[in-house]
């Protein structure tokens, strides 16, 4: 059994003509069907991250370690 409060959207402020909401429905169903499926990632054999302490204290602004 469905009533009036039984919908996928609502307004929180002012009202939307039906229109708006067929637009905004479209353009949500369009951005849901475009995501890519999850992608399988591959472990990495190096750490991501660095240790602080084993860096030098300082780095030239032009340095390439950036």
């Amino acid at each position: 059994m469905s009533n009036a409060t039984d919908t996928l959207l609502r307004v929180e402020k002012g009202n939307a003509e039906p229109e708006e909401l067929a637009a905004i429905t479209a353009i949500l169903l369009a951005r849901a069907a475009a995501t890519p499926e999850a992608e399988v990632r591959v472990p990495r054999s190096q750490a991501g991250w660095r240790r602080l302490e084993r860096t030098p204290g300082f780095r030239a602004p032009h340095s390439w370690q950036g």
